[in-house]
């Protein structure tokens, strides 16, 4: 793998939230507005870690890109950020799959997991490497790690290969709410669809999926039927106001029933080793049907509820 012999801490100016915040009783951590990292996997039972520097905090240790979060950066930004300064990691070639959050009061540090879309060779682009590598899973506690990386290892191996995905029952959740979608199907579901968008952009909270950890990615799939298979034809479920999200949105439009596309999705997704699968919908015959192959169900009340908290 690259390696360097980094020449110094660097110098010039800096971001203010490149400063140490202070706890009550004096203790420091890096980051006035707190700091993120970002775990990446390689779909092949390899994860990418980072020999840390060692003028760097617990140098000559090994963890994950990250740092210091700047001024009104989002955590999730600055995962993607600091990864690709550090590590040259493609901000656009991660998919997004969970975020731990460490929170000390007076300073939070934010994990964000994800898995790498295309394959791609690591660069040392800072001075705050002495090496990067892709280290298989069960080689990673033999290696001297960072002690807020060891201490949180083992909770993020065991999810580091779990998928939620969401299947939305497009005719329940629209026909749930009498705002006059009957007078245009497509333009309702097209709505429906602007709201999954962007709330994959962003993900859901891990409670609403009864999964560990702060915040999850799941892949989303979309059934629509009759007059509204004709929403979202000639745009991109992947990019919300022009701007790709990176989000797992895919649109089935069922040819004949819809609860037969829904439970033809659902039994996709969980032969796909996808779980929890979960499937959106107040359909009792369909939440039977779903059920026996294993899947969990939830409301449309469930669905609107994640949408109105990200203005959908």
């Amino acid at each position: 793998m690259p390696a360097a012999t980094p020449p110094g801490p660097p110098t010039g100016p800096r971001d203010p939230g490149d400063a140490w915040a202070y706890g009550p009783d004096g203790t420091k951590a890096w980051g006035r507005f707190g700091a993120a990292g970002l775990l990446v996997d390689d779909g092949a039972g390899r994860v990418l870690l980072q020999h840390r520097v060692e003028w760097s905090h617990h140098g000559g240790t090994w963890g994950i890109p990250g740092g210091a979060r700047h001024q009104g950066e989002d955590a999730v930004a600055a995962a993607l950020r600091e990864s690709a300064e550090e590590a040259g990691v493609p901000e656009d070639g991660i998919a997004l799959r969970h975020a731990a959050v460490l929170d000390l009061g007076f300073w939070t540090y934010t994990t964000v997991v994800g898995r790498a879309r295309e394959p791609f060779e690591p660069v040392i682009a800072d001075r705050e490497s002495l090496a990067l590598s892709w280290v298989p899973v069960a080689e990673v506690d033999d290696l001297p790690l960072h002690p807020g990386f060891g201490a949180s290892w083992a909770a993020l191996r065991a999810s580091i290969a779990t998928v939620p995905h969401v299947v939305v029952d497009a005719a329940n959740v629209v026909g749930s709410v009498p705002d006059g979608w009957w007078r245009d199907r497509a333009g309702a579901a097209d709505r429906l669809l602007s709201a999954v968008t962007a709330l994959a952009a962003v993900g859901t909270d891990a409670d609403g999926l009864g999964l560990p950890f702060a915040r999850w990615w799941p892949r989303w799939t979309v059934v629509l039927e009759g007059a509204a298979r004709a929403a979202g034809v000639g745009t991109d479920p992947g990019r919300a106001g022009g701007v790709a999200t990176g989000a797992a949105v895919e649109v089935v439009r069922a040819a004949g029933s819809g609860d037969d596309a829904v439970v033809a999705a659902t039994r996709a997704a969980v032969a796909a080793g996808d779980a929890p699968v979960v499937v959106v919908t107040a359909d009792r015959e369909l939440r039977a049907r779903v059920e026996a192959l294993g899947a969990e169900v939830r409301g449309p009340g469930w669905f609107r509820d994640r949408t109105a908290s990200v203005g959908a």
